[in-house]
């Protein structure tokens, strides 16, 4: 059975101070759920975020890592250096680190395979610009996403990896896809990788979607078959947001 995930991508927000206050009103408010609970804070907030959830479920992971092991790397992260304050799970190319930081599909299948060396779970993002879907080349984009950054892997490496499906139109815009154009996407993403592996892979990886999701939709779109969760931007920061989304899966 696939497992469902509600993470919360933080990006680039929320003070160690404020990082305190968010993480103690969702630990003192996490419903019971079956769902596994995942947050991203800044690096440089991670190490206390882990140590203020620790009695609880919720699990604290990276927004990004490098695929070097250690150097001259100014400003990067390592997977051991992840490890080291008790992440191992890692956000890998989310569209912003695409588009803003020229994050190709050859640097991210270099990131994937650091991580999966190092045992970390990787959360690997895709998805296509609104131009694509405009002019009918989404699902092509996708499909070449895919196989550009995952799959060189083994089929044993797939239980290390969640899907996370973005599409970037509907990142920060306040628009979203449909429930139906979300359970279109999800179903071709299983079926590409049936056709590259088998169905067992496809029917056992986790595909979140990740596009503006919100308290009042999440109901909605996490009742898709195909959809098992969601990769949270804003609706993250804001703990009674958040949760009632955890609620709705």
């Amino acid at each position: 059975m696939r497992s469902k995930i509600v993470a919360g991508n933080w990006k680039m927000n929320k003070t160690l101070a404020e990082t305190n206050v968010l993480l103690s009103e969702l630990t003192g408010k996490l419903p019971d759920t079956t769902a596994e609970v995942m947050v991203a804070p800044t690096f440089v907030n991670l190490a206390a975020a882990v140590q203020d959830v620790s009695a609880s479920s919720i699990q604290v992971i990276a927004q990004n890592m490098h695929f070097a092991e250690n150097g001259a790397y100014t400003g990067e992260i390592s997977a051991d250096m992840l490890l080291d304050i008790g992440v191992d799970t890692v956000i890998i190319g989310h569209s912003e680190r695409r588009a803003y930081f020229g994050e190709t599909d050859a640097i991210l299948a270099k990131k994937v395979v650091a991580a999966l060396a190092k045992n970390l779970r990787v959360v690997f993002c895709f998805g296509e610009e609104l131009e694509d879907r405009k002019t009918d080349n989404h699902f092509k984009l996708v499909a070449e996403q895919l196989k550009n950054g995952l799959f060189q892997l083994d089929a044993s490496a797939w239980s290390k990896i969640v899907l996370a499906y973005e599409p970037v139109w509907a990142i920060g815009t306040g628009e979203t896809a449909s429930p139906e154009q979300a359970q279109e996407m999800h179903a071709f993403i299983r079926k590409t990788i049936a056709n590259q592996y088998n169905t067992e892979i496809a029917d056992s990886v986790s595909i979140l979607y990740g596009g503006s999701v919100k308290p009042a939709n999440a109901k909605e779109i996490f009742s898709k078959e195909d959809v098992d969760g969601g990769l949270i931007g804003g609706a993250a920061l804001n703990a009674d947001d958040f949760i009632a989304i955890i609620s709705a899966i």
